[in-house]
This record gives C-alpha cells, structure tokens and sequence, in this order.
C-alpha cells in the first residue's frame, strides 16, 4: 500500500525487501542519539518486528519505507506504534532520513503522513516522539508537523543507555472533538 506524503516523497508499506534500507539506517550519524549502530542480530530481529507489525492490521501501528515521489529510491524510514506512556495507551513515532536527503523536508512530510494514518486507525487520542534534546534536526520536524513540546523525560534505550528526550504530543482527534 502506497501513501502520498506530499508533492516531494511517499511512505510504503515495510516488506521482506526493506532489510537493506534498514542497514543504510544503521549509520553512525543516524544512530548517534540512539546509543550507536546496531549489530547484524539486532537488524534482523527489528526487520522482523517491521515486517510484522506492517502486515498487522489490528491498530498496533505500521513501518513505511519513504520514498522520493518521482522515483523508486527508498530514502528512510518512519513508522508508529502502541506503547503505554505515563499510564495511558498512546502511539509513538520515529523516523530516520538517509545523509544526503536530509534538510529537504522529507521527514516533516513523512512525519505528516503517519500522523495522518495514526489518526484514521481512531483508537488512540495521541501520538508522540521522544527525540533526544540534542538533536535539533528531530526536534524541528516535530514542531514543523504540529506537535506540541510536552517537556523533557529520560528513557533507556537502549537497554542500559540512559537518553534525555523531549516529549512532543500530537492530539491525533478529529478537528472539534474532545
């Protein structure tokens, strides 16, 4: 399934095919606020869980690959998913734009995208990203796609990694609900 994200890229559907794309994710400069590069297991296994969660079809969330709008080239990665936070279900984001595609605004229309489609599965009022507080280029694309700066929390992750994050929230309601 193919979703437009606007004029300049697209998301689509995570499949056995993406595993490559992952790889060129797993860069020292993308993963720097995210405790470093993965090993080989450690892609694997989260291919698989992309995989699944993308041919799920029970509201948990989806994995996209984006990709430019006027060409076949995988670009990054965005998706959302279930996690509880602070005692209520909510989904959570995140995304990764390949070196070279980055200030383009590739990942604010992607981000857009998903909020979009995070929406329409109507099961839960919020979305938010936890990107780390040092990472300016994460956080202006959760302020160019209309989230909301909650504050800052602390998460490990990874496991044994502690990372200081802001809290961005989206009210993912329709336009007049409460």
């Amino acid at each position: 399934m193919e979703h437009t994200a606007s004029s300049t890229v697209r998301i689509e559907a995570w499949s056995d095919t993406d595993l490559e794309l992952l790889r060129r994710a797993n860069a020292p400069e993308l993963m720097a606020h995210l405790g470093g590069p993965e090993s080989e297991e450690q892609l694997l296994a989260r291919h698989e869980r992309y995989v699944a969660l993308s041919a799920d079809r029970t509201g948990r969330g989806r994995m996209f690959r984006i990709a430019l709008a006027d060409r076949d080239e995988a670009v990054g990665t965005i998706g959302f998913w279930e996690r509880t936070w602070q005692g209520r279900e909510v989904y959570e984001t995140g995304w990764a734009v390949l070196p070279g595609h980055q200030g383009l605004g590739i990942a604010t229309a992607a981000t857009k995208a998903v909020a979009g489609l995070a929406r329409a599965e109507h099961k839960h009022r919020r979305l938010h990203a936890y990107p780390s507080v040092d990472n300016g280029a994460s956080n202006a694309v959760c302020r160019k796609a209309g989230f909301t700066l909650i504050g800052t929390c602390e998460f490990e992750y990874p496991p044994g990694h502690a990372l200081l994050t802001n809290d961005w929230r989206l009210d993912l309601a329709p336009d007049g609900a409460s």
